[in-house]
């Protein structure tokens, strides 16, 4: 066991160095990529992005009900902002007018899975039919296809994300946490927004939050006013040619 665990190690600083001596000789890499973090080599879906021009993304998980999304939407059209909506397969089979609604509204829509399950628990076969099934319930509705991915709870490992990417996902994570879930005040969840987001953040809300709906227009407004633009995540991301360090910080390769 211990020359299992010794060999694991070696692989590890090997593959480590490999990467550095890659990176600067100029190779360039998209994908989820892995990354050196705590000893040991893993990949990282995209927490946020390194960029320059203040663009950040709001975005809305959808599992729940649906009672405070038309004044989201109503927020949103009024700001004049794009977000992107994630949405669990039985959320999207049993409220087929709202993925519509968001569609047509011009917003991003992403999978957030099949059942909202603990993904990491998942061999590779289950993810690819989570995926499947998830994104073609969207599609069914927009007729668009589905390229970005959230993991339900934040939860991933390894598998999911290489597994995620193999099939043609971008996995999505956040910097942001509004914890509007906790049914914190409308002025605690912008406060919460407005006191972390950076350029490149990604903020993570709720469509059914019971604050949520009122504390959308704040964050709005008070970054707007800081000079922030609402992009999708789509519009936010790179497609490639970058990397992803430790803090799960898509970064482009002029950077590195």
């Amino acid at each position: 066991m211990a020359i299992i665990v010794k060999l694991k190690k070696v692989i590890a600083v090997i593959f480590v160095a490999v990467l550095v001596v890659a990176l600067s000789l100029g190779v360039r890499f998209s994908g989820a990529y892995a990354v050196w973090q705590g000893g040991t080599v893993r990949q990282l879906p995209v927490y946020s992005v390194e960029r320059q021009d203040k663009n950040i993304s709001i975005s809305f998980d959808c599992a729940w009900g649906v009672d405070h999304t038309d004044e989201i939407l109503k927020a949103l059209r009024i700001g004049e902002v794009k977000a992107t909506w994630f949405m669990v397969e039985f959320w999207a089979e049993k409220y087929p007018d709202y993925v519509k609604k968001i569609d047509n509204a011009g917003h991003e829509i992403g999978t957030h899975s099949s059942t909202h399950s603990y993904m990491s628990k998942q061999n590779a076969e289950e993810i690819r039919l989570e995926l499947k099934t998830s994104s073609e319930a969207i599609n069914k509705v927009t007729g668009k296809e589905v390229e970005l991915f959230r993991p339900p709870y934040g939860d991933y490992d390894d598998e999911l994300i290489k597994t995620a990417t193999e099939e043609g996902y971008y996995s999505i994570q956040w910097d942001v946490d509004s914890l509007d879930w906790k049914d914190l005040s409308a002025t605690d969840i912008a406060m919460r927004v407005i006191s972390k987001v950076q350029s490149g953040s990604i903020i993570l809300m709720h469509n059914n939050g019971l604050h949520t709906a009122e504390a959308v227009p704040i964050i709005i407004e008070t970054l707007k006013n800081k000079g922030y633009t609402f992009v999708p995540i789509g519009e936010l991301i790179y497609r490639d040619n970058y990397t992803i360090d430790v803090n799960g910080r898509q970064i482009p390769s002029k950077y590195f």
